[in-house]
């Protein structure tokens, strides 16, 4: 990074962590504005959430795919998961241009403006999303060898788990309520209730 431009470094923020790619271009974007003094209007800023939150559903329906793939469940809960991540990738491409590596969000905004039926795509899988998680509740919650191999194992405590600066949905497991979009509301996230 030494040797780029601040702009020229997005591209790097969308590889340290390939399934989070648009949170992570946001999190560079709010360091150098903040850094910089750059305002983002409210549409933007808008834009920005929602491709955050979408790309949290993308890395959260492929973590609990992997897990189960890991865990014997082999190939069926990764597929399940995928269909649900291509849906969101669709979108992702429809506006970025690419379907992981976005290099989507700028200083003082994004590259590109919505397409004009994203709103209603964009609401059509939230919508459909609490089914796919019902769907993988029911298969899921009462496997034997799941709870055998998950319960009981893996325990971080607390105290672990701060120390070692562990953050999000490990954290919160462990028993610290926290959540970096409620607690430092950054962005817009102190518009929202959730």
């Amino acid at each position: 990074c030494e040797n780029r431009t601040y702009t020229q470094v997005i591209p790097y923020t969308d590889r340290l962590d390939y399934f989070c790619s648009m949170s992570n271009n946001l999190a560079y974007a709010l360091a150098v504005e903040k850094m910089m003094g750059i305002d983002v209007p409210e549409r933007a800023q808008y834009i920005r959430i929602i491709m955050a939150e979408m790309t949290r559903l993308v890395n959260h329906t492929a973590l609990v795919g992997f897990l189960l793939n890991d865990l014997g469940a082999f190939f069926t809960p990764v597929l399940y998961a995928f269909r649900e991540r291509e849906k969101i990738l669709d979108l992702f491409e429809a506006t970025a241009g690419s379907r992981m590596m976005c290099n989507y969000m700028r200083f003082g905004g994004v590259k590109l403006d919505l397409q004009p039926d994203f709103l209603e795509r964009a609401k059509n899988i939230v919508e459909k999303y609490p089914s796919f998680l019902d769907e993988t509740e029911r298969l899921l919650t009462k496997n034997e060898i799941l709870m055998s191999r998950c319960q009981k194992v893996g325990i971080l405590p607390k105290e672990l788990a701060v120390s070692a600066s562990v953050t999000g949905p490990m954290l919160r497991a462990s028993g610290v309520n926290y959540d970096i979009r409620k607690i430092d509301k950054y962005a817009i996230y102190d518009r929202f209730d959730f």
